[in-house]
């Protein structure tokens, strides 16, 4: 039966809006990469460094998820790699059907050798471009400021990104360890991304509970939520999420691995579909949690217990919740429900 479905995942149309670039690199890429920049890794074996960097292992909590990022991010610190990761990254994304993808990261993490964040930005945007005018995968970027970063910081990521509106950028977000640091020092700037015209996504319900979310929300405006998972901690909180039909970007796999959830069964997206709430499924990050958006789908139907008309369902919230410009999403979702409808006969 597995093996039966597993090309029923694969051709499903399917939109990734929550996959970090530094999390996604193809461990190939990560271990030439450092061999080239001449930056020591703790083994040049496939299989051993993704043992020793716990890849797709059970974490601690999310801040012992977040220290492979320590590693990725030091082979990215020019034009000509981040233009590398994005490429590849989209490349995979289109080998297994995604139509469209957001690609989220900090700009401001990729200048530690001189590279300026308009840069960081524009190498990016070049290598999705490419792939988009090899394979047809439509995309868009979501800038991160994170939680530890000062205001200062969180100001200038959002006016970075302002200038790439339009040209490929669609969104600003705040990522990183949400316990100990609160998204409330970063108000002012979520309000200038607002002013500038950039949509709002923002980190909540993974690793602090639903006041993180009704943070997000009330304070930070956010149109979408990161993970969310802990929502369901607060029934009126849902119950807001649901009227609102705020889209909800899950990341099963990655929700296990940093212990957001404690398995696979346990995991709310069922419970989300089932509300009738706009929850989508996503990646967070191919490398570090080993997975790919089919594999999610999979896991989904064989160890949430969701039918395949329920996947169908989150399939397209994906692209009813994508950044994307109105009248491009239109004919993008005519073309997803006309392959839906063909895959549920």
């Amino acid at each position: 039966m597995k093996e039966a479905l597993e090309p029923w995942f694969l051709e499903l149309p399917k939109a990734d809006l929550h996959c970090h670039l530094d999390g996604s690199l193809r461990i190939q890429t990560l271990l030439a990469l450092a061999k080239e920049q001449g930056i020591p890794l703790e083994s040049s074996s496939p299989e051993e460094l993704k043992r020793r960097l716990k890849l797709g292992m059970p974490c601690e909590n999310l801040t012992d998820y977040l220290r492979v990022f320590s590693t990725t991010v030091s082979v990215l610190q020019d034009a000509a790699s981040l233009e590398r990761v994005a490429f590849e990254l989209a490349e995979d994304a289109h080998q297994e059907n995604i139509a469209y993808l957001e690609v989220r990261y900090s700009p401001a993490l990729h200048t530690e050798k001189g590279m300026r964040l308009n840069e960081a930005v524009e190498a990016v945007l070049l290598g999705l471009g490419r792939a988009k005018q090899t394979y047809g995968i439509a995309f868009g970027v979501v800038v991160c400021t994170l939680r530890h970063f000062p205001l200062k910081t969180s100001m200038e990521l959002a006016e970075v990104a302002s200038r790439f509106l339009g040209k490929g950028v669609v969104a600003f977000d705040l990522a990183g360890g949400e316990a100990p640091f609160p998204g409330a020092p970063h108000k002012l700037a979520f309000e200038r991304a607002l002013q500038l015209g950039l949509s709002i996504t923002v980190h909540a319900g993974e690793a602090a509970g639903a006041d993180s979310v009704r943070e997000a929300l009330h304070m930070l405006k956010a149109q979408r939520l990161g993970h969310g998972v802990r929502l369901v901690e607060d029934a009126a909180l849902e119950e807001e999420v649901l009227k609102r039909r705020i889209p909800l970007e899950c990341c099963p796999t990655s929700n296990v691995q940093t212990a957001a959830v404690a398995d696979m069964q346990k995991h709310p997206l069922k419970h989300f579909i089932r509300q009738g709430m706009c929850a989508t499924l996503n990646t967070d990050n191919r490398l570090v949690s080993d997975t790919t958006l089919s594999r999610e789908y999979a896991r989904a139907y064989f160890e949430m217990g969701m039918s395949l008309p329920e996947l169908c369902v989150v399939a397209r919230n994906g692209f009813e919740a994508a950044f994307m410009e109105e009248a491009s999403k239109k004919q993008m979702l005519a073309r997803v429900d006309e392959r839906l409808a063909r895959m549920s006969t």
